[in-house]
């Protein structure tokens, strides 16, 4: 791998570095050598990840080289002798920021799923610093292995089944931990992410989630999501360190409303009313037990943390606090006081600075009591406790003056009386309360309005540096202004894209000349609305493959929809490319986005059309590249709701902040960069790698305006044209996609569809191949591939951090290169003899691969030629005679994709369906009754019989012996 030397620091990089990757690197190491913050932007496709991880880690090899040589000299400026050096590395603290004055540090690098840090992961394992000490901070939803615990849907619930099994020395998961943590399966030369913990875990039966803990010890570097770094009540949960080390935040387009997010609460009176009601239940219970009863213990383990008089001083608080808040006076559009007034509030409660962490540590033993005292989900499980205990935490994540203070300047306290038409969602005990109260139910939200709260306790730990870096912050000075903390490094990379890969037009009007602008007043003109899709119904005609258009918000789509069907727009669209329209419930979004990329590769049809909302799923984390994606409609501006309280108060606060602060933003000018930055980001859907093209339709008159141009993206700007007649843009959109068609590079191979390419489904621990999932302890079979990916392409410089290069080949040569169309796939005898190979390794080179599916497919077409020529009468009767003489019984494929590949080839599209249902359905309820049935249904043909007996590797563990009776006592007619 080619070194380079950057600000004197050696940097291995897997391949030899664009212009754009050298300057992301150099900003990134001075950000480290000065100990400052830097801001990075630099387009997706750029490699950022990839620099990112290899600068970091370059020069983090190197100072600690410096430390222990330091150590070795005893060179230390504030220690006599070594062991007084020692001791300070040891320890990792230091007060100056002086680079040699301070001990060890660690890099925590941050972003805001786990998928999205298990691909950084990945990144890592691919490149030339897999050998550094690497650990991943989850939760016990994707870490706990406990058969009991696992199983409970509710995380706080899980939570504090968890630590009363710990406390009490229960888990044997856990107890194990001291013991296995140094097995070389854990602290061996493999970086180990989620995935990998979960596996080693089961292995060694020892907690991954306690495992990782461990891990973290020694680790040089630290991935873990948001909340884990920017939440305080989640950062001294996982024992996050920030001292002297290094804070990255990837993807920080969101950190500023995670910021603000992790530092504000909502409560509603219905809350206190079930808290109450909890807290009464569990005197109940005590009042009704006998005295010999009262001292029993909870699970037989764990005494109860509490009394009697706890308990009545308890229900005593929460009622004042109740009455507190029925007496705040409202105002129609509700009440809003400063931020100090949440303690005045609490005050009335007899909740103060001397006393909250008594409350907390009550309630939460409380919460501990109900979670595991009964295994019935319809008993209480302390969810009004929990509200109140988020409360305070927030309220009293600090108690100094300085901190409270602070509070004022940055947070509101807003009052409402809550909007039951609005309102569909009740829970529980608060529903019942809801509906029996006399008075309307009233809402607290205690808001925080400055992302510089929460980046102020990062820096008050003494963070050495702060690098936050993502695809899409521009503009960079507003945000900034709005961090609130010192930044001495920044950088807007351009993209490595040419001018020929990538067409951007601001169309101001429809083809009839309408003007096409979605603000408020117009957009429920019917002469806009149909304007608007007969403009997306051109731009179909001439647009390839992928077509993506995102709408405003929600109601603005189905608005649009509803028109464009009943003016026959709609079929237009669909006729030319089949539209898929982006759900709200996300447990229907997996089965849409895979028809849609299933149309994208059907080569009968001419792409698909998929109709998204900005800040939806669809525009961020997705990768819709090459033909996936070849344009993107921007039909409007996303504007925040501009009367919603919370928005209003916002704007409120930058305007009183400007008055004695001008470089702060104003209110309007952050209510139009919230918009902008949600189209920066669908924009970056389309152009991923340097071979990528596409085209960028900004479709309303107003993106002409200067203000709104500069906020947009540094690498778009240059790009941006504005279309003067309707005809004459279609016609050059036309010739741009005609001349890029012909001119760059087609891409090798389809892109992985996004559930595919990542993989492992971290939130359910199933694997999740061609939209049907399977449980995660088989993934093995696909991740091994993973390791060759950059040394089969030693001068690519495309990185794909969504999934292994070798898994990416065998997925296209295995599910999709030599997938037949569906009348041709129902024949029993072609696809036996397109499976030949299944059981062959999957670590082959794509040479190999293209010819095999070349070979597979002749051999099929000839064995179907054969099939006419000689046996025109008697088919089936001639198999069975042939099948009988081979008297050799078929054997599932072990690969994973291609035994999902044989079950989609052999049974008909409805079927298909159903059984993907019921994976589905067994994977949330565990019911093998029922599954069984379904299974038995769609392979009762005695040729399926072998598929059937290959499903045993995927049901649960304690399903495993009775399924494996049910296959020995079939009778194989």
């Amino acid at each position: 791998m080619p070194e380079i030397m950057i600000l004197g620091i050696p940097v291995t990089f897997p391949f030899e570095p664009y212009d754009v990757q050298k300057a992301y690197m150099e900003r990134v190491i001075e950000s480290l050598q000065n100990n400052t913050n830097a801001v990075l932007e630099s387009p997706t496709g750029t490699g950022k990840t990839l620099s990112l991880l290899c600068s970091s880690l370059a020069w983090l090899l190197v100072k600690k080289a410096q430390l222990q040589m330091n150590a070795q000299l005893g060179n230390f400026s504030d220690h006599s002798g070594a062991s007084g050096l020692r001791d300070t590395l040891k320890a990792g603290a230091g007060k100056s920021k002086d680079n040699t004055s301070w001990g060890m540090p660690k890099i925590i690098y941050s972003s805001r799923t786990h998928s999205q840090l298990t691909q950084a992961m990945q990144e890592l394992k691919r490149s030339s610093y897999k050998h550094v000490k690497a650990t991943v901070l989850g939760s016990r939803d994707q870490m706990c292995i406990h058969p009991e615990v696992s199983k409970e849907t509710n995380n706080m619930n899980k939570v504090h089944m968890c630590q009363l099994r710990v406390k009490s020395r229960t888990c044997h998961f856990f107890n194990n931990v001291e013991s296995k943590k140094d097995d070389r399966s854990v602290k061996g030369d493999e970086i180990l992410d989620i995935e990998d913990l979960v596996t080693v875990g089961k292995k060694l039966k020892c907690c991954p989630y306690y495992l990782s803990k461990e891990l973290k010890q020694d680790a040089d570097i630290i991935f873990m999501p948001y909340n884990y770094l920017l939440d305080p009540k989640s950062r001294k949960a996982n024992g996050v360190e920030l001292m002297n080390n290094i804070i990255i935040l990837d993807e920080a387009h969101n950190v500023e409303k995670m910021c603000e997010e992790s530092a504000s609460l909502q409560i509603r009176t219905t809350d206190v009313a079930l808290c109450i009601d909890e807290i009464t239940h569990v005197m109940r219970s005590f009042s009704e037990a006998s005295d010999e009863q009262i001292d029993m213990t909870v699970d037989n383990s764990q005494p109860k943390d509490f009394t009697c008089d706890d308990l009545c001083v308890l229900k005593e608080m929460m009622l004042a606090l109740e009455k507190a808040i029925d007496e705040i006076t409202i105002g129609k559009e509700g009440s809003t006081y400063p931020g100090g007034f949440i303690f005045e509030l609490l005050s009335k409660a007899e909740i103060r600075d001397h006393n909250q962490m008594s409350v907390i540590t009550l309630i939460e033993n409380l919460i501990q009591y109900l979670s595991t005292a009964s295994a019935s989900p319809f008993q209480r499980k302390g969810v009004g406790l929990q509200k109140i205990v988020d409360l305070l935490n927030v309220v009293f994540s600090g108690t100094t003056h300085s901190y409270k203070e602070r509070v004022k300047l940055c947070y509101k306290v807003h009052i409402q009386i809550e909007d039951k038409k609005n309102n569909k969602k009740t829970e529980g005990w608060g529903a019942l309360k809801a509906s029996n109260s006399k008075s309307a139910e009233r809402v607290l939200s205690y808001w925080c309005f400055s992302p510089g709260f929460g980046m102020k306790q990062l820096l008050d730990q003494n963070v050495r540096s702060i690098i936050l870096t993502s695809g899409t912050l521009a503009p960079l000075k507003p945000l900034i202004s709005e961090l609130g903390i010192p930044v001495g490094v920044r950088l807007e990379n351009p993209h490595i894209v040419k001018s020929n890969q990538i067409c951007v037009k601001i169309i101001g009007q429809g083809p009839d000349g309408t003007q096409l602008n979605s603000n408020y007043q117009n957009r429920d003109n019917p002469k806009y609305i149909s304007a608007l899709g007969r403009t997306i119904l051109s731009f179909s005609r001439v647009v390839p493959d992928g077509l993506l258009v995102f709408f405003p918000s929600y109601p603005i789509m189905t608005k649009c929809q509803e028109m464009w069907q009943s003016e026959g727009i709609w079929s237009g669209i669909n006729n030319i490319k089949p539209i898929f329209v982006e759900p709200q419930r996300k447990d229907t979004f997996n089965a849409i986005i895979t028809d849609y990329y299933s149309k994208i590769s059907d080569p009968s049809t001419k792409g698909a059309c998929f109709m998204a909302v900005c800040r939806g799923k669809v525009s961020e984390g997705l990768d819709f590249a090459d033909m996936n994606g070849r344009a993107v409609i921007i039909t409007g501006l996303p504007f925040p709701p501009l009367k919603d309280p919370r928005i209003v108060l916002k704007k409120k606060y930058l305007e009183e902040l400007r008055v004695n602060q001008k470089e702060f933003l104003s209110g309007d000018e952050w209510y139009s960069l919230e918009a902008t930055r949600a189209v920066n980001q669908a924009i970056g859907r389309v152009i991923r790698h340097k071979n990528d093209y596409g085209a960028i339709l900004l479709c309303d008159t107003r993106f002409n305006s200067p203000k709104l141009k500069s906020q947009l993206s540094a690498w778009l700007r240059d790009y941006i044209k504005v279309s003067n007649k309707f005809g004459e843009t279609v016609s050059e959109v036309c010739r741009f996609f005609k001349t890029a068609g012909s001119t760059l590079p087609s891409p090798k191979l389809k892109p992985l569809l996004p559930h595919e390419s990542n993989i492992i489904s971290k939130d359910s621990g199933f694997v999740n191949i061609s939209g049907v999932s399977f449980p995660a302890t088989n993934s093995r079979v696909v991740k091994s591939s993973g390791k060759k990916s950059l040394s089969q392409y030693p001068n690519s410089n495309e990185v794909y951090a969504d999934f292994s290069m070798d898994f990416y080949k065998n997925a296209q040569s295995s599910a999709y290169v030599n997938e037949f169309k569906p009348k041709e796939t129902k024949d029993l005898f072609s696809a036996i003899n397109t499976n030949n190979d299944t059981n062959k390794s999957t670590s082959q080179s794509l040479v190999t691969i293209h010819k095999r599916n070349a070979e597979d497919v002749s051999v099929s077409m000839a064995a179907k030629k054969k099939k006419l020529k000689i046996k025109p009468f008697g088919f089936e009767e001639n198999l069975k005679k042939e099948e009988s003489e081979m008297k050799v019984e078929k054997v599932a494929p072990t690969s994973l994709i291609d035994f999902v590949k044989e079950i989609k080839v052999l049974l008909q599209a409805e079927q298909y369906k159903e059984f993907q249902l019921a994976i589905s359905a067994y994977k949330k309820e565990g019911n093998y009754p029922k599954f069984l049935k379904v299974l038995t249904d769609l392979f009762e043909n005695n040729k399926m019989i072998y598929l059937l007996k290959g499903m045993k590797r995927f049901l649960k563990e304690e399903h495993k012996a009775t399924f494996q009776e049910y296959c020995d006592n079939i009778n194989l007619i």
